[in-house]
C-alpha cells in the first residue's frame, strides 16, 4: 500500500503520542499508600512496648493544643523571615522568631511545588508525584486518608478561609468556609481581603477548634513581577499584620490552666528567582515553618532554624490534637514540640509515629526487614520496653533518665532513616504500561528509519506491505503470542495496571497493532536487504548517499543532542547545546554562503552544480540555470550577495544579543540578566522604547503578505498590545504619568482579542476558497501568511514587554533566512525543516523557558480574562510556552507550501518532523524506565517528560494541518 510522507508521518506521529501516553500513565507513579481500604484508628494504636504482664498505655497521650490556627502564605520563601530582609518585611513574626515562645524550622517541600500537591503533602504526610501537577487545575476530592478526615472523626470543628483547592480536596469537611481562586493571579488584593474580612468575627468566636487561613496574595505577585518586586514589601509587612492580630487574639483568649494554642505559620512552596515555582530550586523548596505556643520556651537570640521536610508537620499536629497519624504519611515527629512534656509521653509519640512508618515500610518494600531504619526501629522498641519497665516499677534513678534520652535520641535516628526510605521509594510504577509504550514507540522508530529512502524520494510515496502483513501467518501467531503474555501479566499482577483495566477491544487493538507493526517491520527490511533502494532523495548520486557539510552538521548535531539527554546536567542546561548547534548552524550556513556567491560564481561551476542536482524544489534543471545566470546579471556586485553574506552574522548577532536577555536553567538561573535590567523601575522608559521599537519592527516584518484589511488590523492590534502594557505598568505612554495607577487592562486586551479573530477569519476564508472552490496558490499562500499573522499578533499580546525583541529576531531571522539563505542556495524540504526545529527549540529558550515547570508563566492564561475560566487559561499558556517552536513550524508551514510541487516537499518535512520527535522519545522513555527510582534523576525528567509530550502533540497537530490541506488541495484539482 503506497500512501503519501505526510499521511504516513501523520500517523506515525498520532501513534506515538497515544504510545507516548501509555507510557507516561505508567511512568507517573501512584505515590506510596498503604493497601489497607480503612483510614487509621484510634483503637488500631499499638500499646506501649513495656516489657512483662504489667498493664500499659494503649492510648494516644492527651492532646497538646486546645486550638490550631494555621496561617499558610502562598509562595513564602524562607528568606523572606529568616534572611536579612527578614526584619524589614515581617517585623512581628521576626521578633517572635527571635524572642518568643516558638520553634522555627526551615520546612523543604518536595518537587513539584505547586499548590495542590503542597496541599496534599502536608495534609496526608505523602509526596504526591508529577502528575498531580495536571491535576493541580482541577483538584477531585481526596479520599486518602488525611489530617483533615482524622479532625473531622474526631469532632473537631474546622473553618477555612481562602484558596477554594482546599474546598475541592476536601467537600464538607468545613463548618464554614469562604474560598477564592488560585488561578486568576491578576488579582493579589481582593483574594486576601476576602480572607481578611472573616478574622475579626471568627477570632472573638468560641466555636471553633481549628482555623485554616489561605492567602494567595504573595503568589500572585511573583507571577505578575516577581520577588524582588515593589509589590512584596507591603504584601509582607500585610501578612506580619494579620499574623499579629491573630497573636494577639489569641494571647488575650488564653484561659488559665487550659490547654495552650497553637499558631502556625508556613508556606506551601517558595517561589523562583523570576517569581515562579514547580521546579525544585533552592528559593523554590525552602519554606518558613514557625510554630508559636505558650507550651514552648521563650528564646534568647536568633538561632539558625534546622532544616526538616515540610511532611513533617502532618504528625506533628495529628499527635499534637490527639489524632491518629495518617496511615500514608512518610513524615517523622518534631520532637521540640514535645520537649517540655515528660520523658514517658515524648517517647510515647515517638513510638507511635515510629509504628506507623514500620507499616507502611512493611506494606510498600517486600524487603522491609532488611531496611536499615526498620531493624533500628525494632531494636530501640525493645530498649523502650526495657526502660519503661523499670520507671513502672517505680525506679526514677539519674541513670535510668540518661538511658531515657538515649532511647530518644535512638527513635529520632530510626524515625529519620525510615523517613528517607520512604520519601526515596517515590511511588510503585506501573511497568507493564510503560513497557507497552516503549515498546510501541521503538517500533514508529524503526518503521521511520526504515521508511526514509522511499520517504525522501522524489515521489514523497512509502510503500508499507500492509496487506501481506496482516494476512501473514506470523501476525496471527504474534497476536495470539501477545495475547497470551497479556492474559499472564494481568492475572499474576500484585498491584493495579492501567493496561490490564482497558477493555479488551482497546487491548486487541494495541496487541494487533504490535505485531502488524513487526511484520511490517520484517518485511520492509527483508526488502532493503534484497534489492537496492529505489529513488532516493535528493541528495544521493552515484549509488550512494552525497551528504554535504550542512547534511553532517544536522545530522550530527541531532544525535549528539539526543545522546546528551542521557546526563540529567544536559537536561538541566539543554539550552546550551542548542545555542551550540545554533552556532556551529549559522557558521556552516555563512560557508555555503561563501562558496556560492564567492568561489563557484568565479570559477562558473553555478551550472554545473545545479545540472548534477536534482532539487524537487524548482520544476527543472534549466529553470535552475535561467534562474541563477538571471539573479548574477540583475545583482550583478549589487546588494543581493551582501545581504545574503550578512544573514548569518546577523542571525549569530541575534542570538547572542537574546541569550543576554533570560538568564535560565538551572545552574546560573540566579545571576541577573538584560530581562532584569529592563523590569526595573528605573529603567521603564528604556524598555517602553524597546517594546515600541520591537512593535514596529513586527509590524513591518509582518504585514508584507496581508490584505489591506488584514494590516490594518494588525496595526490597530499592536498599538493595543502597546496600550495593554501600558495599562499594567510594564511600560509608559507619552502623556502617561510614571507614577499613574495600574489596572488589570482588561478592556485592552480584548480590544486586540477581536483584531486576532478578524484577521484568523479572513486567512482561513482564503484558505477555504483556496482550497474549496477555486485552486489558486497566491490566494492559499496569502490566507496561511494572514493565520501566520494572527497568531503572531496574539503571541505579542501575551509576551512580557522584556520578551518582544524575543518575537521580533524570530520574524527578522525567519524572513531573512527565507529570502537570502533557503530558496538562493536551494535548499531541499528535509535541510530546511530541521533547521527550523533547531531554530523552533532554541527560540523556546530564548523566551526564558526551562526544562522546570517554575518557568511556565501562568500569569499570561488571565490576559483578558476578569475571573479563571479553565479552557482559554490554559490554551493561553500553553501557546505562551510553546510560542517560538509553535512560531517556526508555521512559518514552515507557509515556506513549504509556497514552493512549487510543494506536496511534495510537504510530504519531505512532515517526515522529518516525525522523524525528529521519535528519536528523542525513545531516548527519553528507555531513560526514564532505567533511573525512575533515584530521586534527583526523576524530578529532573520528570518535567522534561511532559514538556516533550505537550511538543510532540503540537508536532502531530502541524503534520495533521499540512496533511489535510494537501489532501483537500488535491481533491479540489480537476
Amino acid at each position: 500500500m503506497r500512501v503519501r510522507s505526510s499521511v504516513f508521518a501523520s500517523f506515525c506521529l498520532i501513534l506515538e503520542v497515544l504510545s507516548v501516553a501509555l507510557f507516561l500513565r505508567g511512568f507517573f507513579p501512584v505515590p506510596i499508600k498503604s493497601s489497607f481500604s480503612s483510614k487509621s484508628k484510634l483503637s488500631d494504636l499499638p500499646a506501649e512496648p513495656l516489657t512483662g504482664s504489667s498493664p500499659n498505655l494503649s492510648k494516644v497521650p492527651d492532646p497538646l493544643f486546645k486550638r490550631v490556627v494555621i496561617v499558610l502564605i502562598d509562595a513564602l520563601r524562607e528568606d523572606f523571615v529568616f534572611g536579612p530582609n527578614g526584619r524589614k518585611y515581617m517585623p512581628y513574626t521576626r521578633h517572635l522568631v527571635e524572642r518568643g515562645s516558638t520553634h522555627s524550622f526551615v520546612a523543604k517541600a518536595r518537587p513539584p511545588t505547586v499548590t495542590m500537591p503542597r496541599i496534599k503533602a502536608l495534609t496526608t504526610g505523602s509526596i504526591p508525584g508529577f502528575i498531580d501537577v495536571v491535576m493541580n487545575l482541577k483538584s477531585p476530592a481526596l479520599l486518602e486518608d488525611n489530617l483533615i478526615w482524622q479532625a473531622k472523626t474526631a469532632g473537631k470543628r474546622m473553618v477555612f478561609y481562602g484558596d477554594d483547592t482546599w474546598v475541592k480536596l476536601f467537600p464538607k469537611h468545613f463548618m464554614e468556609y469562604d474560598g477564592t481562586t488560585s488561578f486568576f493571579v491578576s488579582d493579589y488584593t481582593e483574594v486576601d481581603n476576602n480572607v481578611t474580612r472573616h478574622l475579626d468575627s471568627t477570632l472573638k468566636r468560641d466555636d471553633w477548634d481549628i482555623l485554616i487561613l489561605h492567602y494567595l496574595g504573595l503568589d500572585h505577585i511573583g507571577h505578575i513581577s516577581g520577588p524582588h518586586s515593589s509589590l512584596i514589601l507591603p504584601k509582607l509587612m500585610e501578612m506580619d499584620d494579620i499574623l499579629k492580630k491573630i497573636h494577639g487574639s489569641l494571647i488575650l483568649k488564653e484561659a488559665e490552666g487550659a490547654l495552650p494554642y497553637l499558631l502556625v505559620l508556613c508556606g506551601d512552596h517558595g517561589m523562583s528567582e523570576t517569581g515562579s515555582h514547580g521546579g525544585s530550586s533552592e528559593h523554590e523548596v525552602n519554606t518558613p515553618l514557625v510554630l508559636i505556643s505558650p507550651a514552648f520556651k521563650r528564646k534568647v537570640g536568633m538561632e539558625k532554624p534546622p532544616t526538616v521536610e515540610q511532611v513533617d508537620l502532618t504528625p506533628t499536629l495529628a499527635l499534637g490534637l490527639g489524632l491518629p497519624i495518617s496511615q500514608n504519611s512518610v513524615g517523622h515527629f518534631l520532637q521540640p514540640v514535645v520537649e517540655e512534656a515528660s520523658l514517658r509521653d515524648q517517647l510515647r509519640f515517638l513510638h507511635l509515629n515510629g509504628h506507623q512508618l514500620s507499616c507502611l515500610l512493611k506494606d510498600s518494600m517486600p524487603a522491609y526487614e532488611k531496611e536499615e531504619g526498620y531493624e533500628q526501629f525494632r531494636v530501640v522498641e525493645k530498649s523502650h520496653g526495657n526502660w519503661l519497665k523499670l520507671v513502672v516499677e517505680g525506679n526514677t534513678s539519674e541513670v535510668l533518665t540518661n538511658i531515657g534520652k538515649k532511647v530518644l535520641k535512638q527513635y529520632m535516628e530510626a524515625l529519620r532513616v525510615m523517613s528517607a526510605a520512604l520519601s526515596k521509594q517515590l511511588g510503585k510504577y506501573d511497568m507493564y504500561s510503560m513497557v507497552v509504550g516503549m515498546v510501541l514507540v521503538f517500533q514508529l522508530l524503526l518503521l521511520l528509519l526504515l521508511a526514509m529512502p522511499e520517504a525522501l524520494s522524489g515521489a514523497s510515496e512509502v510503500d508499507l506491505p500492509v496487506s501481506s502483513a496482516l494476512l501473514s501467518l506470523p501476525f496471527y501467531l504474534l497476536c495470539l503470542l501477545l495475547s497470551s503474555v497479556h492474559i499472564l501479566v494481568c492475572t499474576s499482577a500484585e498491584s493495579a495496571c492501567y493496561f490490564c483495566s482497558l477493555t479488551w477491544g482497546l487491548v486487541f487493538g494495541a496487541v494487533a497493532l504490535s505485531s502488524a507493526l513487526l511484520c511490517i517491520l520484517v518485511s520492509m527490511a527483508s526488502r532493503r536487504g534484497a534489492k537496492p533502494p529505489g529513488k532516493s532523495p535528493s541528495r544521493v548520486g552515484g549509488g550512494g548517499w552525497s551528504l554535504s557539510e550542512l547534511d553532517v552538521l544536522l545530522l550530527a548535531g541531532t544525535a549528539g543532542h539526543t545522546l546528551s539527554l542521557s546526563a540529567s546536567s544536559f537536561v538541566e542546561e539543554e539550552h546550551q547545546v542548542w545555542y551550540f548547534l545554533l552556532n556551529t548552524l549559522c557558521l556552516v550556513v555563512f560557508q555555503d554562503v561563501c562558496r556560492k556567491y564567492f568561489r563557484e560564481r568565479r570559477a562558473n561551476i553555478g551550472v554545473v552544480r545545479c545540472s548534477e542536482e536534482e532539487d524537487y524544489l524548482l520544476p527543472s534543471k534549466g529553470d535552475v540555470v535561467a534562474s541563477a545566470l538571471t539573479d548574477f546579471r540583475v545583482t550583478g556586485a549589487g546588494s543581493e550577495r551582501w545581504l545574503a553574506l550578512a544573514t548569518p552574522l546577523l542571525t549569530l548577532v541575534c542570538c547572542r544579543l537574546l541569550r543576554s536577555l533570560n538568564q535560565t536553567g538551572v545552574q546560573w538561573v540566579h545571576l541577573p540578566d538584560l530581562g532584569h535590567w529592563l523590569n526595573s523601575s528605573e529603567h521603564k522608559m528604556v524598555l517602553s522604547l524597546l517594546a515600541a521599537l520591537s512593535l514596529a519592527l513586527i509590524y513591518f516584518l509582518v504585514q508584507r503578505r496581508c490584505s489591506w484589511v488584514s494590516k490594518i488590523a494588525l496595526a490597530l492590534g499592536l498599538l493595543g498590545v502597546y496600550s495593554y502594557r501600558a495599562a499594567v505598568g510594564n511600560v509608559v505612554l507619552p502623556w502617561q504619568h510614571s507614577g499613574g495607577n495600574m489596572s488589570k487592562g482588561t478592556v485592552k486586551a480584548r480590544f486586540v482579542y477581536v483584531f486576532v479573530l478578524g484577521i484568523l477569519f479572513t486567512g482561513s476564508k482564503d484558505l477555504l476558497r483556496s482550497q474549496v472552490i477555486t485552486a489558486d496558490a497566491r490566494l492559499k499562500n496569502r490566507g496561511l501568511w494572514e493565520i501566520y499573522s494572527g497568531v503572531v499578533l496574539l503571541v505579542a499580546l501575551l509576551f512580557r514587554a522584556h520578551n518582544l525583541p524575543v518575537l521580533c529576531c524570530c520574524l527578522l531571522v525567519q524572513t531573512l533566512m527565507a529570502q537570502f539563505i533557503w530558496k538562493k542556495l536551494h535548499y531541499d524540504a528535509a535541510q530546511t525543516t530541521i533547521m527550523h526545529y533547531w531554530f523552533g527549540q532554541a527560540f523556546f529558550y530564548f523566551q526564558g523557558n526551562s526544562n522546570s515547570i517554575a518557568t511556565v508563566d501562568i500569569s499570561v492564561g488571565f490576559v483578558g480574562l476578569e475571573s479563571y475560566v479553565e479552557a482559554p487559561a490554559v490554551f493561553l499558556t500553553v501557546l505562551s510556552t510553546y510560542a517560538g517552536p509553535l512560531l517556526w513550524a508555521a512559518h514552515l508551514v507557509c515556506y513549504l507550501s509556497s514552493e512549487k510541487r510543494s506536496s511534495v516537499a510537504v510530504g519531505h518535512g512532515c517526515y522529518c518532523l516525525a522523524l525528529l520527535r521519535s528519536v528523542p522519545a525513545v531516548a527519553y522513555v528507555v531513560l526514564v524506565t532505567a533511573l525512575r527510582y533515584h530521586l534527583y534523576i526523576w524530578s529532573v525528567f520528570s518535567p522534561k517528560l511532559l514538556y516533550e509530550s505537550m511538543h510532540t502533540l503540537l508536532t502531530a497537530a502541524i503534520c495533521l494541518f499540512f496533511t489535510t490541506m494537501e489532501q483537500s488541495r488535491s481533491s479540489s484539482r480537476p
